[in-house]
């Protein structure tokens, strides 16, 4: 069967025109034009100059930005679709809604806290909410959803990323939120084939594992891609991971040092992916700047291996001029044979056929209105969504002593214990919201204090136990630790001096631990017996726990995973 004719399959679904506009299209185009389809740059910025250059020097295919104000996203993608020849894809990290883009965004709550309300209609949510308000922007492509499980409560990266641990919670949310993102005229990308969340390491730093058997995968990622696949997904993102039991059993032989990534392994992009999952759609690679991608082989020969090995496009650059050099050569020398370049070619502008981007660029609506983005950033029945998700999401995990709910009259004296991340964090969270909290619980009539280290000396010479027993009613840690950059593990870091803020007081305090951004942290604070998992810091999130803590609303959420990380001492 021909490019052509697969054009009229799932998921493109092209008719006569839609094809005729493809075959039409790749027809006249150079072969720089060719090349530079290959490519989805980055934005991080409205100058016009540079806009140009990614449209008009590069050709690119498509653009990914990051978050920014509404009239900075409309001048630049009027930019972008202003200059270039074919419309571009626009494409954001829209994880969790509007605000994977726009700064004025929605952001429904990360995916783990969608999953713990028990209901994936909270996924069907985030694809509505980032197609509504990234289409008003005009934004074309979601690098959505994740339907990662999260297996390993050591994996830095994944965690609240997930849907959790639960195969059919995955598959049910990553459906969900693909039905209601492309029913509204914006392609998903499912990721990170084949699969992140069993190594304990992160495919941004160094080439990670899938380690599952052929027949554990078929059991896990293997039914939720296949869903996925099933439920129209238009593209897939390939991650920086190896399954070497996939490789070893489609290349029998293969040696060790021959296992590669799937972004750059043909066995898994074809072998697997293609034909034995069926999909037909586009495949993009995750962002080939991640060491995980260039640690295995040189990146003058990755850059147009990585085509010829059965990916369709290439997600950023990592020097925009010596990766098309590169890209360029692979097509001279044959590494990119014409068949593969005009293939992958072929389904990048299928995609941009199925989404009607030919007839929005003749009749002008590829350019964003600022007015009606504006009108339809905030929408009123989104927020409510993102407060109902907050509030269903609020999990508590134990509460052993009883001392929930919280009365002012019995815990008036509060010691808080801020957890922090230090450093720009990948994703959201980190930042310290003690201040945020105190004055939350001083409106509801406690004294609160904040616990700040550095006070005492060592052995012998520390302030006193009493000092803390006596003077308060109730300790209460507030950890909001999100993955930094660079980082390979998301653990609480103790203060100087001996771990001054350690739970040690619990037998003589009641104390309460509230985690926004980690599920896991019972592993360091194992016999703490009242914790809390929040999953996400956004104000609709603080309400929502402050509420519960005081009883006004009742504790609704079910963890999505293991948050006792499978040991006896995490339940005492």
């Amino acid at each position: 069967m021909n490019i052509y004719d697969k054009l009229r399959q799932s998921p493109f679904h092209l008719d006569d025109t839609g094809v005729e506009w493809v075959r039409g299209t790749l027809g006249t185009m150079t072969t720089d034009e060719k090349i530079g389809q290959l490519f989805c740059l980055i934005n991080y910025t409205n100058d016009e100059a540079y806009l140009k250059d990614l449209a008009v020097k590069y050709k690119a295919g498509g653009v990914m930005g990051r978050p920014q104000g509404a009239k900075g996203v409309c001048e630049s993608v009027a930019v972008l679709q202003r200059e270039a020849k074919i419309p571009m894809l626009i494409a954001a990290n829209f994880e969790a809604g509007g605000d994977g883009l726009v700064a004025e965004g929605t952001n429904i709550g990360p995916n783990m806290q969608a999953a713990a309300t028990g209901d994936p209609a909270f996924a069907a949510r985030q694809g509505e909410v980032s197609a509504v308000e990234g289409g008003a922007v005009g934004a074309n492509w979601a690098f959505a959803p994740v339907i990662d499980i999260d297996m390993n409560f050591r994996n830095p990266i994944t965690a609240t990323r997930t849907y959790g641990a639960d195969v059919d919670m995955v598959r049910d949310c990553g459906v969900a939120y693909t039905k209601a993102c492309q029913e509204r005229g914006m392609a998903v990308s499912i990721k990170h084939f084949p699969g992140d969340g069993v190594d304990e390491r992160d495919q941004h730093l160094v080439t990670s594992i899938n380690s599952l058997s052929c027949e554990e995968w078929e059991e896990t990622y293997g039914r939720v891609y296949r869903a996925g696949i099933e439920a129209g997904a238009l593209t897939v993102m390939v991650g920086h991971i190896m399954q070497p039991a996939w490789s070893r059993r489609l290349v029998p032989n293969i040696k060790d040092e021959d296992i590669m990534p799937a972004t750059l392994a043909p066995e898994l992009l074809n072998g697997l992916l293609r034909e034995r999952l069926g999909f037909n759609g586009m495949i993009v690679t995750d962002a080939t700047t991640m060491a995980g991608m260039v640690i295995p082989m040189s990146r003058e020969k990755l850059v147009p291996y990585t085509i010829a090995a059965g990916c369709d496009m290439f997600l950023f650059a990592k020097n925009l001029d010596e990766d098309y050099e590169y890209m360029t050569r692979g097509v001279e020398n044959g590494t990119i044979t014409p068949e593969r370049l005009d293939e992958a070619v072929a389904r990048i502008l299928a995609v941009k056929a199925a989404l009607g981007l030919p007839e929005k660029k003749a009749d002008g609506s590829l350019i964003p209105d600022l007015a009606r983005a504006e009108a339809a950033l905030g929408n009123p029945e989104f927020k409510a969504a993102e407060a109902e998700c907050a509030d269903r999401a609020v999990t508590l995990v134990k509460n052993l002593d009883g001392i929930l709910p919280l009365d002012p009259g019995k815990h008036k004296r509060v010691l808080l214990y801020p957890l922090v991340s230090t450093g720009p964090s990948f994703f959201a969270g980190g930042q310290d919201i003690a201040a945020e909290m105190k004055e939350a619980l001083e409106k509801e009539g406690f004294l609160v204090d904040i616990f700040e280290s550095g006070a005492g000396g060592f052995e012998g010479l520390m302030g006193s136990y009493q000092d803390v027993t006596e003077k308060y009613d109730l300790l209460l840690y507030v950890a909001n630790l999100a993955t930094k950059s660079n980082q390979t593990t998301v653990r609480i870091e103790w203060a100087q001096p001996m771990g001054a803020n350690c739970p040690i007081y619990i037998n003589s305090v009641p104390t309460v631990f509230v985690s926004f951004a980690n599920p896991y942290h019972l592993l360091d604070v194992p016999r703490v017996r009242t914790f809390i998992n929040v999953y996400s810091y956004k104000p609709a999130n603080l309400r929502a726990v402050i509420g519960k803590l005081l009883g006004r609303t009742q504790f609704k959420g079910r963890s999505p995973v293991d948050a006792f990380c499978g040991r006896w001492d995490t339940q005492l």
